[in-house]
């Protein structure tokens, strides 16, 4: 029997926190999202390489939630950023601390850049930064290596589409067909070197993401509307009523995720 006033509040409250960049912050504080680890530690990682460069760009900044706790960055940090509604965001956040924010058309998907033109090029001169990095955010390999000044690294941490296939699943829809070629770590290290560049180093795992309740998940799907297009709470009532009951029986609902990270260099 599915306790509908419990499940009104989850929904409710869903619907009514303001989506603002991608920030799930407020799920994993109130222990209703966890993400299982990975073997690498990504803002380490760009932590790191940041303390050590002179300047630093940022492709797809979201709303500057990672970039914020980069401390100190670096003199010269931009950020870019494609979602509208994210410019903004980012700016607010990014502008006290001296970072500039670009807003950006946005490439296409890395596998489905056979026969593309310029879009998604970088609004940069060539040469204009020692270290570029990128989570999750479409990217043209060959402007990447453009911007880079010689001896400038490329890090980018990607998640492939392994989850979305999950989520048609759960909500009882067959799913889109697989993509092709694939987005992996190999095809993205095939780019990175046809675009010039030298790999020096990647790894890749398969992760879950982990939703305690189904506002958590309802959350998630409108931030991220990419993920099941058309999905609203009314649309889909029934359906999370179901999942619900499900996860009061057996526990959160797991959605396997695949991932990788890359760095390549510019001689």
């Amino acid at each position: 029997m599915v306790d509908r006033s419990d499940l009104d509040a989850l929904l409710t409250k869903a619907a009514r926190h303001p989506i603002r960049g991608w920030d799930f912050r407020w799920l994993r504080e109130e222990g209703r999202f966890r993400e299982d680890p990975l073997p690498w530690n990504y803002l380490e990682m760009v932590a790191g390489r940041a303390h050590r460069s002179p300047d630093l760009l940022d492709l797809g900044t979201g709303g500057g939630e990672l970039l914020a706790t980069i401390s100190p960055h670096p003199p010269l940090t931009v950020a870019t950023e494609s979602y509208p509604p994210n410019v903004r965001v980012a700016a607010q956040r990014l502008a006290p601390m001296g970072i500039h924010v670009v807003q950006t058309s946005g490439a296409p998907d890395n596998n489905e850049q056979r026969g593309i033109g310029s879009k998604g090029s970088l609004p940069f001169r060539a040469g204009s930064f020692h270290l570029v990095v990128d989570r999750n955010e479409a990217y043209l390999a060959r402007d990447v290596a453009r911007v880079l000044a010689p001896g400038g690294v490329f890090l980018t941490e990607q998640s492939g589409s392994a989850e979305i296939p999950e989520f048609y699943r759960l909500f009882g829809m067959d799913p889109p067909p697989d993509p092709s070629p694939r987005w992996d770590l190999g095809l993205a290290t095939a780019q990175v070197v046809a675009a010039g560049l030298d790999p020096l180093g990647g790894g890749e795992a398969t992760s879950a993401m982990n939703f305690h309740d189904v506002g958590a998940l309802a959350w998630y799907l409108m931030a991220a509307p990419w993920v099941l297009p058309g999905f609203s709470v009314e649309r889909y009532r029934p359906r999370l009523e179901q999942l619900h009951s499900k996860i009061a029986d057996h526990g959160p609902i797991r959605i396997p995720r695949y991932a990788f990270w890359l760095e390549a260099r510019k001689e």
